[in-house]
């Protein structure tokens, strides 16, 4: 039995669709969930059985993270833009992913898994007889018997939605999907145009298998195309858009926006903004008597978390202005005591952040962005010393995170 506790999404919520679920269970039963999926469930991720495949999947697994994710996408535009005068990508919305998820289709799906007996009869008895009541305003509804739903909140519920997903794949050799929980996108490059309807039908009659529906009105195309290699491709045109399905020139991808010419300048100006309204409040606690040592920690953890979130994936991105506004803003917390002068730079702490992200990447063959690495070469001579002992190929694109981390000790 659970509670749940409806959390709003928006500041004025006004529809049922505006909260969003949270599961309220026993800290015990947690702890118990965590602990079998760290040392059982995630390590039999990493193996996943013929009929399931999480190498598109970049969320509540390990090694994973929003950073991989948009660096991995990122890194299929960019590669496919190289031979194709534009690449579609299609942001795909599921209704309710996470409270429609059958238990008796997940289970199916965890019964091809490499799990001791226990542990699986452990999920069927954890699922079978579950039951929800209703927290809101201090009115508890009655409890309601339920077969569907993974309620956020649980341990359980992101791992079992990933495993659910594990059998959507594209049907079209040269198309790509990405995966991050129940945010999906598909990516199609110019020669496989044709094959959009094909792959939109093939994504409808999966999500009907699994009791979910793709919501074409929220779901969003952008067509990417690369203004350096237009020229190449002089004739050939976007396709018409998709009925149902909205054409952008900008897309938010996890967080970043993006837009159709590979350009994160609406990112930097927004997210700017908001640490300006943030450094606005943390102006007001100082003069309300907060000392420095304290509004430096949380200028730290507020407002430098934002401006480097996701960041070795979109700063090879950035044009020259956007690093300059980025640096202002650094700049301006020194000015304002936010920030101490002597603390690292804009460029060092970005260069920080990419020297962890590549050894992690480059000591752990299972992490999720190894398999973009090129193979490894032996060297019988001995000349500098380089960062890591992959071959170096023709250096396609530098913007790229893997491209600017492999070719950082020549440039």
């Amino acid at each position: 039995m659970a509670t749940i506790a409806p959390v709003p999404k928006i500041a004025t919520p006004r529809e049922h669709e505006d909260f969003r679920p949270i599961s309220v269970t026993s800290v015990l039963s947690r702890w118990l969930e965590r602990i079998i999926f760290q040392k059982i469930i995630y390590p039999a991720l990493l193996e996943p059985p013929v009929q399931l495949s999480y190498t598109d999947q970049y969320a509540f697994r390990p090694t994973r993270s929003t950073t991989a994710a948009v660096v991995a996408l990122l890194q299929s535009v960019t590669e496919l833009l190289s031979y194709n005068p534009y690449v579609v990508v299609i942001a795909l919305d599921f209704t309710k992913a996470f409270d429609s998820v059958r238990h008796f289709t997940f289970l199916h799906k965890v019964a091809f898994m490499n799990l001791p007996d226990e542990v699986y009869n452990w999920l069927v008895d954890f699922f079978a007889g579950r039951s929800h009541s209703t927290r809101l305003n201090g009115i508890t509804s009655k409890l309601l018997n339920i077969s569907a739903s993974i309620i956020q909140g649980l341990v359980v519920g992101p791992a079992s939605y990933v495993v659910n997903a594990a059998d959507l794949t594209t049907v079209t050799v040269g198309n790509v999907i990405f995966k991050y929980a129940d945010d999906t996108y598909l990516v199609i490059p110019a020669s496989n145009v044709s094959f959009r309807a094909t792959e939109l039908d093939h994504v409808d009659r999966w999500a009907e298998r699994n009791n979910l529906r793709l919501n074409r009105p929220k779901s969003s195309e952008i067509i990417f195309t690369d203004g350096m290699r237009m020229r190449k491709f002089t004739n050939d045109l976007p396709p018409a858009p998709i009925q149902d399905i909205c054409r952008v020139t900008s897309i938010k991808i996890l967080g970043i926006t993006i837009t159709n010419h590979l350009s994160v300048g609406d990112h930097v100006r927004d997210v700017i903004n908001k640490c300006v309204q943030s450094l606005y409040a943390l102006k007001l606690l100082r003069n309300n008597g907060m000392c420095n040592d304290s509004l430096r920690h949380v200028y730290k953890v507020v407002i430098l978390s934002k401006l480097l979130y996701v960041f070795p994936a979109w700063w090879g991105f950035t044009s020259a202005a956007d690093k300059q506004r980025l640096e202002a803003s650094l700049r301006r917390a020194v000015r304002s005591g936010l920030y101490s002068a002597d603390d690292l730079s804009f460029s060092q702490l970005v260069g920080d952040m990419d020297d962890n992200l590549f050894a992690k990447i480059q000591h752990n063959p299972h992490h999720n962005l190894y398999k973009l690495l090129p193979e490894k070469t032996e060297r019988t001579y001995n000349l500098r010393p380089r960062s890591h002992s992959f071959t170096l190929f023709v250096k396609t694109d530098s913007r790229n995170y893997i491209n600017r981390m492999l070719f950082k000790d020549i440039y």
